[in-house]
């Protein structure tokens, strides 16, 4: 969201005049339609409006749109800056500023015509309510969390799997938890009503305070510089004094990914 917004105010309405993709091989960097026609779908086009949803950010141009999926670092760049060594797209505009793409250790990124996108993730991300949209509201919630398959999962795996709730991943989770004082282990099963309560209104509260104060320390802008929300728990604090009871924040691999947890605040049972 908050790299859609800077898109809108830096490059909105620019006129799109040259268009690198793949001049950096990658071995995790999947680019979505026919990238050497790339050129002839953007060259010319009008920059439109950028949003963002789940974990999409898309650029329109005219009958055309620039996708960027997670895992892509978007940056902006002044008129006479020297192209950097590494990217997977590059877009130039008519008044001498362009943008880069850069695929960190893997991601999606492409142009589509006006034809049907196919992307599964792209189309859930569409089509399901964002958790900072209305129609996200408690009820909502609770029948994602009271679904007879949930009651087996752990509060990671409900949370940040499935894109049951888009764009909520592993890199928000971790103080949504801490914020909602549960452990990334504890079974949603054990979650009392009142519980699911409170993990909503993190849930709620966390993200929107990501948002307001321009993304996580641990991202970077499309100016290269870590957002503004200083993250609780993150590999930025491990080892550091938890901020409530001043236990050592933890670190732990768990389902395929990392986890932070303070084990006095964040109980497992």
């Amino acid at each position: 969201m908050n790299l859609a917004a800077q898109i809108n105010d830096t490059i909105y309405t620019k006129k799109v005049t040259g268009v690198t993709a793949g001049h950096t091989p990658h071995k995790f960097a999947w680019y979505y339609g026919d990238k050497s026609r790339y050129p002839e779908l953007l060259i010319g086009k009008k920059v439109g409006k950028a949003r963002g949803f789940g974990g999409w950010v898309e650029i329109e141009a005219e009958q055309s749109r620039i996708v960027f999926g997670e895992g892509v670092g978007i940056r902006f760049h002044d008129k006479g800056e020297t192209h950097p060594d590494r990217h997977q797209l590059l877009v130039e505009f008519s008044d001498g500023f362009f943008v880069s793409a850069t695929v960190q250790m893997y991601g999606g990124l492409g142009v589509i015509s006006g034809e049907q996108f196919d992307n599964p993730y792209y189309k859930v991300a569409r089509e399901k309510p964002s958790p900072l949209s209305p129609s996200f509201d408690e009820a909502y919630f609770d029948r994602i969390i009271s679904a007879p398959e949930a009651t087996k999962l752990s509060l990671k795996a409900l949370l940040a799997t499935e894109q049951r709730m888009p764009g909520l991943g592993n890199g928000v989770l971790q103080d949504i938890l801490f914020n909602a004082k549960m452990h990334p282990k504890k079974k949603v099963a054990g979650v009392s009503s009142q519980g699911k309560q409170v993990l909503f209104n993190a849930l709620r509260s966390t993200l929107s305070a990501m948002v307001a104060q321009g993304g996580r320390d641990t991202e970077l802008d499309l100016f290269g510089r870590p957002g503004g929300y200083q993250t609780v728990l993150s590999k930025n604090t491990v080892g550091k004094p938890c901020p409530v009871c001043g236990t050592a924040i933890k670190k732990e691999s768990y389902m395929g990914g990392s986890i932070y947890y303070c084990d006095v605040c964040q109980p497992i049972q």
